[in-house]
């Protein structure tokens, strides 16, 4: 069962960008940051570890998991640094995806060329 919560939760998280994308005729960049915004939110209040227990991947694999490990990691840290630990915090909790993705991103414009 949980693959099948998985789906639906992470399709309804998609659902809700493609909806403000034709609807709202928002950028991505809006969509994007819109997204990673709900999911501190939801962090916030305690909701969005619920989410990931109930769903799995399919609240952490969407855009919103990101906004949830920043809020998740600064509040952890705060805790134990107080505020030097907010800084602290969120660049512990994300620096992997962060650094993969620009290790790649140098990758992938070193392998491939830019048409146009």
């Amino acid at each position: 069962m949980i693959f099948f919560w998985a789906f639906v939760v992470g399709g309804l998280i998609c659902v809700l960008g493609q909806i403000m994308f034709d609807v709202f005729k928002l950028t991505p960049a809006h969509t994007l940051t819109t997204l990673v915004i709900i999911g501190a939110l939801l962090d916030g209040f305690g909701l969005y570890e619920p989410l990931i227990h109930f769903a799995g991947a399919g609240a952490t694999v969407p855009i919103t998991s990101f906004g949830n490990s920043l809020v998740h990691g600064a509040m952890a840290e705060a805790e134990k640094h107080g505020i030097i630990g907010v800084i602290t915090g969120i660049f512990e909790v994300t620096s992997a995806g962060i650094s993969a993705a620009i290790i790649f991103g140098v990758i992938g414009a070193i392998i491939f060329k830019p048409k146009g």
